[in-house]
């Protein structure tokens, strides 16, 4: 089998960063009018363990977003801006250039743009005209997995071409002010902003590629839908744009079916959970992160920078695992050959399993 390989990730940040005590300070001055228990929304940001989050904008830009097209028009501004850092960032860690790209696959769940954003990118870029350009839209958290295995589908159609994933995440110019849910106000603590794109190589292009900037060959993947979930995450259209659907039962969902669906996954291949070195997870938020430590009876500290991305910038949705797989390349980088399992979970409800070798 023609095997696929990432390349290279890199990844851009809004230049707004705020730690969660400021960002609590002004979220209470939004509600404190209209919230009658205003130490119950510091108490949700606290259990969600971020330290501190990139914004698309600044502070006070925030009260003057009074509709849906007002926050959009700022997700396209800063989406172009980022999403083209992270695009160069990757490249040019695997020595390649704009030139090189033959595919771009784009992923997002917190904005909408025709022409989309990848389209945008050529001009800004200077990416080949004939690029082949496929934007996915509502795949949520799982997007970034599943974008790694659908650039992989197509690199081993076209073994010689290149193709990158990129994802980019604006959570916060989704925020609902007027949504005094629990889920919003979690929401409200747990989401922030980025980017992050992911080199993804064919098997004749990476034998043209230096072996240093070579990251982990993609040797399977397996998309996983569990029915009649839909109310378990995702979004209500509203007249005044994304309102959050977040449901207690993710970490139940974790605790029943991950262990089943991984162990099945790798048994098909002959192998176990106890062959896999390395985890590089998405951080859906805390009580997600112990249940998959739980399920996959992970060793201690196995998914340590899965941790660490969330309590630095938090969940940046379909980015998050490409921050984690970056910092997986750039500071863990396991020992050659051996195997590892990039995952995340998303709305659907959904799950996505790549298996790596390193």
């Amino acid at each position: 089998m023609r095997l696929a390989a990432i390349a290279g990730v890199g990844s851009a940040f809004p230049r707004h960063y705020y730690d969660q005590a400021t960002l609590l300070a002004a979220l209470r001055g939004y509600w404190e009018q209209r919230y009658f228990n205003l130490e119950r929304i510091e108490q949700l940001h606290k259990h969600v363990l971020v330290g501190g989050r990139h914004l698309a904008l600044a502070l006070e830009e925030y009260p003057g977003l009074t509709t849906f097209g007002a926050s959009n028009d700022a997700w396209i501004r800063v989406a172009e801006e980022i999403g083209g850092e992270a695009v160069a960032a990757a490249l040019g860690k695997c020595g390649l250039t704009v030139t090189d790209v033959d595919a771009l696959f784009f992923v997002t769940v917190t904005g909408i743009a025709t022409p989309s954003i990848d389209a945008r990118l050529i001009n800004r870029l200077g990416l080949r005209s004939d690029l082949k350009r496929i934007p996915i839209f509502g795949l949520g958290c799982v997007a970034g997995a599943a974008g790694i295995a659908r650039a992989a589908d197509y690199v081993r159609g076209f073994p010689d071409e290149v193709a990158v994933l990129l994802s980019v995440e604006l959570c916060s110019l989704t925020l609902q002010r007027q949504d005094l849910s629990i889920p919003n106000l979690i929401a409200s603590g747990l989401f922030g902003d980025g980017a992050a794109a992911a080199v993804v190589v064919g098997a004749e292009r990476a034998r043209a590629l230096a072996p240093t900037a070579l990251g982990p060959q993609i040797v399977a993947t397996r998309s996983i839908f569990y029915p009649h979930s839909e109310r378990v995450m995702g979004w209500d259209i509203t007249e005044s744009g994304f309102q959050i659907v977040l449901s207690a039962d993710v970490p139940k969902v974790v605790e029943e079916h991950m262990r089943i669906d991984v162990d099945a996954f790798l048994g098909e291949r002959g192998l176990t959970r106890r062959d896999i070195v390395s985890w590089v997870c998405h951080p859906g938020g805390p009580k997600v992160l112990t249940a998959m430590e739980q399920a996959l009876e992970a060793p201690d500290g196995a998914l340590e920078l899965t941790w660490r991305s969330l309590r630095e910038v938090g969940n940046l949705s379909s980015t998050s695992v490409l921050l984690v797989l970056e910092a997986t390349l750039a500071e863990r980088r396991p020992p050659a050959g051996s195997l590892g399992m990039l995952l995340a979970l998303g709305p659907g409800f959904c799950s996505e399993l790549v298996l790596l070798q390193w």
